[in-house]
Parts: C-alpha cells; sequence; structure tokens
C-alpha cells in the first residue's frame, strides 16, 4: 500500500488526510516498537509499552476495514 496522491486543480500531486493520518499511525507503531525493544527486561515499563503497542494497532483498525 503506497501513498496515492491526488492532482491538484494546477496539477501538482497533493496526500489526502487520511494517508496522512495512516502514515503517522505507522510512525506511532514503529515508536511503540521500539519502546518494548528498549523495555526489555522490565516489567512495568514492557507492560506499559505493550499497552502503547496495542493502542496503536487499534486505532489502525478503521484504516483496513471497508
Amino acid at each position: 500500500m503506497g501513498l496515492n496522491f491526488e492532482r491538484d486543480p494546477d496539477s501538482r500531486r497533493r496526500a489526502t488526510d487520511r494517508k496522512i493520518d495512516f502514515g503517522g499511525w505507522i510512525l506511532f507503531l514503529l515508536s511503540a516498537v521500539c519502546f518494548v525493544i528498549a523495555s526489555i527486561g522490565d516489567f512495568w515499563p514492557m507492560l506499559g509499552s505493550i499497552f502503547f503497542l496495542v493502542a496503536c494497532l487499534v486505532f489502525l483498525l478503521p484504516y483496513f476495514r471497508k
């Protein structure tokens, strides 16, 4: 799934708001994975990181439903 751009009336390409939001959530997801990796060995930080990762996945669900 790549970022598809729409054309403005003056022929410039621009990303839709939905695609920009999706890209932001992917960055949040990557940061959650990094937090999980960084907290290996510490229970409470690991638990918080896992909750953050799950929350990011839940927010991404609407992008994969039709």
